[in-house]
């Protein structure tokens, strides 16, 4: 079991759901990407630099793709708390992983 694994099971099974299903965008729309843990939550990194990272709360799922990637979708995000770089996708609520995607997708981009 790696890092992202171990992190992953301490969540509730429903929560797991979610963190796998994000996880899964991220590896599916960034292939090349290295994944571990960094400030304690999953990482993806991109040529040595942060690509985006995820994380599992209680009531949401965080997203961070850094202010670039908030930046240029912020019409899409408009919806969703928000802090600098940062997303929070309620848990009550279905995951945008087109959106997610689309985001992941813009900072291989803007990183390549």
């Amino acid at each position: 079991m790696n890092e992202v694994d171990a992190y992953i099971k301490t969540f509730a099974p429903e929560i797991q759901e979610r963190l796998m299903e994000i996880r899964a965008a991220i590896q599916e729309t960034a292939p090349n990407a290295v994944e571990g843990i960094s400030y304690g939550m999953p990482a993806y990194k991109l040529n040595g630099k942060v690509l985006v990272y995820f994380a599992g709360y209680k009531n949401h799922v965080g997203f961070y793709a850094t202010p670039t990637g908030h930046e240029a979708f912020k019409t899409e995000l408009a919806g969703y708390k928000q802090g600098k770089g940062s997303v929070q996708f309620p848990n009550n609520h279905k995951l945008p992983l087109n959106l997610i995607k689309r985001i992941v997708a813009f900072r291989v981009k803007t990183m390549s």
